[in-house]
């Protein structure tokens, strides 16, 4: 049996001379249905997601996509009619986690387990959704029938609702292996991330470089990163084969050096389709290095933008700053969009204050008239820093709500109560990076911003930017310089009196007493 997900490491010890396996299910695809049930039998799937990783690797540890981006429509159909029937069949009320592993070559799968009970993925599906399946869950157990609770995205219809996603959303784990000597950065069955973040884009390509970033703040985006070298040829090829922390860097790294997508398919056994759109960011990263920041055309910034690159990126491809390609796109036209979290396509508004920023759109989906205060999170976790900074984070907001004040809460992990959309005037699920605090910052006109409360990465990224776009005093006039005035004669005091020959100061320490004395 296994550890979550993925195959288990069988050890055939005294007891046992032999390990029979019936079937292999290498490189099978790895998805996941959220399903909720009540005691009148009514039934849906709240969310369904799907591995970047194929079979072998936890859940918690692999790049996680959702919806699906590979199944077909029948593939999908005959796995949610599968996770309808286990529910009822085994007669769950609540809410139920079951992970399927799909054959890519046909309709053959396998369910690996039925979880009757919220896990890791039920967190990142609710926030990926906005469907409270915690709270839904724990109504269920009490009685309460779906039709007859509030749907949260629309706060008008019911819950007895199956979520339909205008945006895609990437999870990606963050890893602190790099922190200890001669550990393994291998993984597979086995937990070893110490959190995770969650992006949202109407494109893949622009979700998973915002994860990507959002993991930690010296990664600019997908591209090839210091974490990861590989001399030679063996040592890369092995890199894709074996997953590790840094598989999707080597997967840069291998792109970088001319490996066509056939080739790292059959060394990863990753869905080609995830592999191609890979490609088009690294074609898209070489078309801005052809550039400089006076020749960069205002589509091509689009087009880039829309890819998921960041400004940083961007300068760093074309020889120039930040702050300087921040400028030029803003004199271009190139903003983002702010987008709500829409589950109902289009056939009911949305009336959630649950946002995120894109640029794959051509037009707001609400006004700015509130001034809020803004308050910038803790980010993902990670060793030396946890959910304390998120308590601070919640507190904040809660002290504005009872000052009349209304707040703009920036954050990106999925597993924290300040993300949860109810508990703030405004949530944005974004990368606190300079970029994007700035964006967020300027579009809602906030009054104020609160970078204290978040530990190290508001202080870091965050306070620099508020700081230079904060008001200066007015400078004081310069003062007339004046005449040298002539110099003052030096003061002589006469020296001490010294005690006579053989008698003790009464600031001396006695001999007897002495550090020397006492060392020997």
């Amino acid at each position: 049996m296994g550890c979550g997900s993925g195959p288990a490491t069988l050890h055939a010890g005294g007891l046992c001379g032999q390990v029979l396996v019936e079937k292999s299910l290498k490189g099978w695809k790895e998805v996941e249905y959220e399903v909720v049930r009540d005691v009148a039998d009514n039934c849906i799937t709240v969310c369904n997601m799907e591995n970047f990783d194929p079979l072998g690797v936890h859940t918690g540890e692999s790049i996680v996509i959702a919806p699906s981006q590979t199944l077909t429509d029948d593939e999908y159909h005959m796995l949610r009619t599968t996770a309808i029937k286990v529910v009822r069949h085994l007669g769950i009320v609540g809410e139920c986690n079951i992970q399927y592993a799909l054959d890519p070559h046909s309709n053959d799968y396998c369910i690996i387990e039925v979880n009757p009970r919220l896990s890791r993925s039920s967190a990142l599906a609710s926030k990926a959704t906005g469907y409270p399946l915690a709270s839904v869950a724990a109504k269920l157990a009490l009685g309460n029938l779906l039709p007859d609770l509030t749907n949260s995205v629309t706060l008008s219809t019911t819950a007895c609702f199956e979520p339909s996603l205008d945006y895609v959303v990437t999870k990606v784990p963050r890893w602190d292996l790099s922190k200890f000597d001669r550990v393994s950065r291998e993984i597979g069955s086995a937990m070893k991330s110490v959190g995770e973040v969650m992006a949202i884009g109407r494109t893949w390509e622009e979700s998973l470089q915002k994860a990507l970033r959002m993991t930690d703040p010296a990664i600019a985006g997908y591209q090839p990163h210091d974490e990861f070298v590989a001399e030679s040829e063996e040592e890369l090829n092995r890199s894709l084969q074996v997953p590790t922390d840094t598989r999707i860097y080597a997967i840069a790294e291998a792109m970088k050096r001319g490996y066509s997508v056939d080739r790292i398919q059959s060394l990863t056994a990753i869905d080609p389709w995830f592999l191609w759109k890979l490609k088009r960011i690294n074609d898209m990263g070489q078309i801005l290095s052809e550039y400089t920041p006076k020749t960069l055309p205002a589509g091509t910034v689009l087009q880039a933008k829309k890819s998921g690159f960041s400004d940083a990126q961007v300068a760093k491809l074309t020889g120039s700053t930040e702050l300087e390609i921040r400028a030029l796109r803003k004199a271009m036209g190139v903003t983002p969009f702010v987008k709500q979290i829409d589950t109902m396509a289009a056939e009911f508004p949305a009336a959630t204050n649950y946002l995120y920023m894109t640029y794959n759109g051509d037009e707001h989906d609400l006004d700015f008239e509130d001034k809020g205060t803004m308050v910038i999170g803790s980010g993902v976790y990670r060793i030396g820093s946890s959910v304390e900074f998120d308590w601070c984070s919640v507190s904040a907001i809660r002290a504005l709500r009872q000052l009349g004040k209304k707040s703009v809460m920036v954050n990106y992990n999925p597993e924290t109560v300040s993300t949860d959309f109810d508990e703030c005037d405004r949530l944005y699920f974004e990368e606190l990076s300079l970029e994007r605090v700035l964006d967020v910052y300027e579009q809602e006109g906030c009054e104020a911003a609160i970078v204290s409360v978040g530990g190290q990465i508001p202080n870091t990224c965050a306070a620099p930017s508020l700081a230079d776009r904060a008001p200066r005093p007015p400078a004081l006039p310069t003062p007339t310089p004046r005449a040298a005035a002539a110099p003052t004669p030096r003061q002589t005091h006469p020296d001490p009196p010294r005690p006579p020959a053989g008698s003790r100061s009464r600031w001396a320490r006695p001999a007897s007493t002495s550090p020397a004395r006492r060392r020997r």
